[in-house]
């Protein structure tokens, strides 16, 4: 069986320095006639290895189209960001300033996309945001040039509440990171779980990317809810699976999450995660010719299995394939470009989606459960689930 663990090896090697002034000018002139795409994304750390199948996953959509962008070649920029968001707008900056870049892809974390959010805004460049949910980047602060191919942070816990309240779990304790997007996952799960009528015991959390859960284990046994529900990810996902299972509470309170939760973790969780229940926009298991065929095509071309990270990454591509073909590979005609975003329709692996008039997916959201460490999809929990896009103006 192809491992799901992701290389790192493969793209540690960051791609592409600034033109030297010693170039002639034929040569820089050739240059200038490729798009040049930024890719700011974790490389290191607790997201290193969603980082890694985001950029497969866009690299494998742009491959398709022979490597080019409305005809155009593509030359690359990357940036660790370390998931760090105090380096957020420093990094941005390195692809947006120094290296020009026409188009940038980034992030994973919610606090370093708020960095890259201010640079988009401010410089105009077109940002495509392949997994950070934080809401404010298509709520509150949406901007024409920035457009999402994942989800908000709340999307998948808007699906999540009537699922649990469906089966009978009325009490339920919620446990998260303390930042951006386990806050506001936590919104989307407060706001269905209660809609559906449930009651949450307890809100608990800890530091991100702290990943020392025992104290709070020991807690939730002691409260003894229906169920717990959370939002974890990447390696600290798989060590609280780990843990809670150790804890003893596996099988006595049933674990429900975000799909985050089992997504890219599942050789790593082990057994302990069997019988986990997630909603999510994306699922291995999907049943259907579109995600067949991506499956198999994405082990070929990196000897590895996909993940919901790489199919946003690979969304990622399709959006801006058919933004730049639209206009040739004219990424400056930005309304033209802009229009074809938003009216894009993408045939996507987890089922077709459209963009909202926010810039943030329309989609289903599958409600899953880890069977031997794969995320199998047992319904639907939402069909054309659309983030309410509070305070948006975009029109």
């Amino acid at each position: 069986m192809t491992t799901r663990r992701l290389v790192l090896s493969r793209s540690a090697t960051l791609i592409g320095a600034a033109s030297s002034g010693l170039l002639l000018p034929t040569l820089a002139r050739a240059q200038s006639n490729k798009i040049r795409v930024g890719l700011m994304l974790p490389y290191t750390g607790t997201f290193a290895q969603l980082g890694v199948a985001i950029e497969n996953g866009f690299r494998m959509a742009l491959d398709e189209q022979g490597g080019k962008l409305g005809g155009r070649e593509v030359e690359f920029f990357k940036v660790d960001d370390e998931s760090e968001p105090s380096k957020g707008i420093e990094n941005a900056n390195k692809l947006v300033q120094r290296d020009k870049v026409d188009v940038l892809i980034g992030t994973v974390h919610s606090g370093v996309q708020m960095g890259i959010h201010k640079v988009a805004r401010e410089s105009g460049v077109l940002n495509l945001i392949p997994n950070a949910g934080v809401h404010a980047a298509t709520r509150a602060l949406c901007a024409p040039n920035v457009f999402r191919t994942s989800f908000t942070n709340s999307q998948p816990t808007l699906a999540l509440g009537k699922a649990m309240v469906d089966k009978g779990h009325k009490k339920a304790v919620w446990i998260t990171w303390k930042y951006a997007a386990g806050e506001e996952a936590f919104e989307g799960f407060r706001d269905s779980y209660t809609k559906a009528g449930g009651t949450i015991m307890k809100e608990l959390s800890l530091p991100f990317p702290n990943v020392e859960f025992q104290a709070l284990l020991t807690e939730i046994a002691a409260l003894k809810p229906d169920a717990v529900a959370c939002f974890f990810a990447g390696g600290g996902a798989a060590k609280f699976i780990r843990d809670y299972a150790a804890a003893g509470l596996k099988g006595k309170i049933p674990l429900y999450g975000s799909g985050f939760l089992t997504e890219g973790v599942l050789d790593a969780a082990g057994p302990a995660a069997d019988g986990i229940l997630t909603t999510m926009h994306y699922s291995d298991s999907l049943d259907t010719k579109r995600n067949q065929a991506f499956r198999l095509a994405y082990a070929k071309s990196f000897r590895l299995q996909p993940d919901v990270y790489a199919v946003q990454g690979y969304d990622t591509g399709l959006l801006l394939v058919q933004g730049a073909n639209a206009v040739k590979g004219d990424l400056s005609n930005k309304k033209a470009l802009y229009a074809a975003l938003e009216g894009a329709t993408i045939d996507s692996p987890r089922g077709k989606w459209s963009m909202s008039k926010a810039h943030n997916p329309v989609q289903d959201m599958y409600l899953r459960v880890v069977e031997n460490r794969e995320n199998k999809v047992i319904g639907v929990a939402a069909k054309a689930l659309a983030d309410p896009g509070t305070g948006c103006r975009l029109g």
